[in-house]
């Protein structure tokens, strides 16, 4: 691979770009015309060059696109957020928590593979290792406090399978409606939001261990961090179909707390 200098230097054309990359010529264009990735020069001949400076935005566009997000969505990020080390920093270490729970899945499949060619007992534990929802281990303790993750981890993990699948589908279905009705440009403070926020309360509310749940007084401030929380990471972003469909859950969710919680 072609060694790029961190800043300064020389720049590459469109078409070096684009090998570089692993895009195309075309794909760089329309993020020109969009706003979302200008050259750093045009040619004389009306060719396009991008610097070191255009490449990194181009790397995080490329991993934004990775995470699910539309252009509007990663042109919103680039809008709240200039400094690109913090935001490649936080790319970094969501690729390493992937990584990781990539490689639980990897192991766990092969371990059933090898077991299942011996003629031998399938675990269920091990068969689901790295398709649970540990992936967000990290974030409720910070946030929350290691009772509250021992706790919802507790109830989930004893909880049973046809349960689980039941539980999993509602979730699923509140996550369809949120995305439908952000794409029906709805309004945040209106009826149809208000009432999936409640419906999110109450989704909220029926995992144990949470803030919510233990109805400490602290429902609101938890909600309020949640949404705030779905807007800033990719990862739930994706959930909501990109930032632009969690920005719309925080300001339903936001309007509802005052209102309601």
């Amino acid at each position: 691979m072609e060694e790029i200098p961190a800043t300064g230097g020389r720049d590459w054309s469109i078409q070096d770009v684009a090998r570089i990359a692993g895009t195309t010529s075309r794909t760089l264009r329309h993020y020109d015309d969009i706003g979302l990735l200008k050259p750093s020069r045009v040619g004389s001949n009306g060719y396009r060059y991008y610097d070191s400076a255009a490449l990194l935005q181009l790397q995080r566009i490329l991993l934004l696109r990775e995470l699910g997000l539309g252009l509007p969505a990663i042109a919103e990020v680039f809008h709240r957020h200039t400094d690109p080390v913090i935001e490649l920093t936080r790319h970094l270490e969501w690729l390493g928590q992937e990584q990781q729970r990539l490689a639980r899945q990897i192991r766990s499949v092969r371990q059933t593979i090898e077991t299942v060619r011996a003629g031998g007992q399938l675990m269920a534990g091990d068969m689901f290792e790295g398709f649970d929802h540990t992936q967000y281990k990290d974030e409720v303790e910070q946030r929350w406090g290691k009772d509250a993750y021992a706790t919802s981890d507790a109830w989930w993990r004893g909880m049973p399978a046809d349960e689980k699948r039941e539980w999993k589908s509602r979730v699923e279905a509140l996550g369809r409606d949120w995305q439908a009705a952000a794409r029906s440009r709805v309004a945040a403070d209106g009826p149809e939001a208000r009432e999936l926020a409640a419906r999110h309360v109450e989704w909220l509310k029926s995992i144990p261990g949470t803030p919510a749940a233990d109805d400490g007084g602290n429902t609101k401030a938890y909600v309020l961090g949640l949404a705030d929380m779905y807007v800033e990471d990719p990862r739930f972003a994706a959930n909501y179909g990109g930032v632009e469909g969690a920005g719309f859950v925080r300001a339903a969710l936001r309007s509802f707390a005052e209102k309601f919680l």
